[in-house]
């Protein structure tokens, strides 16, 4: 074989190796990012008063995963979280939720499978719940528990309206007897019959068996007594001034 042919071999030989190289180097770091456990992510948090493991899928591949969560005891599966739950990956990243009502510092392993690149892993680290439960934002007031609230202040109307004396101590003035005779409703049957004149009182208790003729008839005779008393006295006046 001549020099050239052989040069013309080897330099086929070469192009062929650093084909290979170059797909088995592309194959495989394709293979990584579709495969890498790394990409997976798991996180307990609340949702209220509700706990939930969420799980994260950073695959730019979006090759189809399925993620299944296991409560640990003591290094063992206890019991199976939901059920196994679908995730395509994205470069922002997919999340899933399992809700599950942890407990503070409970541990869980995460397992990913993902068929079509070979993956059947669990995230290289157990997720561990915070050391803080899951409470209610509001919690309603049992009926007769006493609250914390302050009592709203008495508006202006209300202390106005209150009567001076019935809270604060203060005695309430009493009226006085003047002011409660003023006040006091007349006798409307004594103010509508007439009072009785001076001199009328005896003759109206001693009704028709009074004496009201004989002491007339006395009268009567005084007068005329009398009158004829001062006659007689001015006639002899006059005859004694002639």
């Amino acid at each position: 074989m001549s020099p050239s042919r052989r040069t013309a071999a080897r330099s086929v030989r070469m192009l062929g190796v650093v084909a290979a190289s170059a797909a088995l180097v592309l194959g495989a770091s394709g293979s990584s990012s579709a495969t890498d456990i790394r990409k997976f992510s798991a996180s307990a948090a609340c949702d209220g008063a509700k706990g939930v493991i969420t799980v994260t899928d950073k695959d730019p591949k979006a090759t189809p995963a399925v993620v299944t969560v296991y409560l640990q005891n003591n290094n063992a599966d206890l019991r199976q979280v939901g059920v196994p739950t679908p995730v395509i990956g994205s470069a922002k990243g997919t999340t899933i939720t399992f809700a599950e009502d942890w407990e503070p510092g409970a541990v869980y392993r995460v397992h990913v499978t993902a068929a079509d690149a070979g993956l059947n892993a669990d995230l290289e680290e157990n997720l561990v719940a915070p050391a803080k439960a899951c409470k209610a934002d509001d919690k309603p007031t049992t009926p007769g528990t006493p609250s914390n609230t302050p009592s709203p202040s008495p508006s202006p109307s209300d202390t106005a309206s209150t009567p001076a004396g019935s809270e604060s101590g203060t005695p309430t003035p009493t009226p006085s007897a003047a002011g409660s005779d003023s006040a006091a409703p007349a006798d409307t049957g004594a103010s509508n019959a007439p009072s009785p004149a001076v001199g009328e009182s005896n003759l109206a208790e001693t009704g028709a068996n009074s004496h009201t003729g004989l002491i007339v008839a006395i009268a009567a005779v005084l007068v005329v007594v009398g009158g004829g008393a001062v006659f007689f006295g001015m006639r002899r006046k006059g005859s004694g001034n002639r």
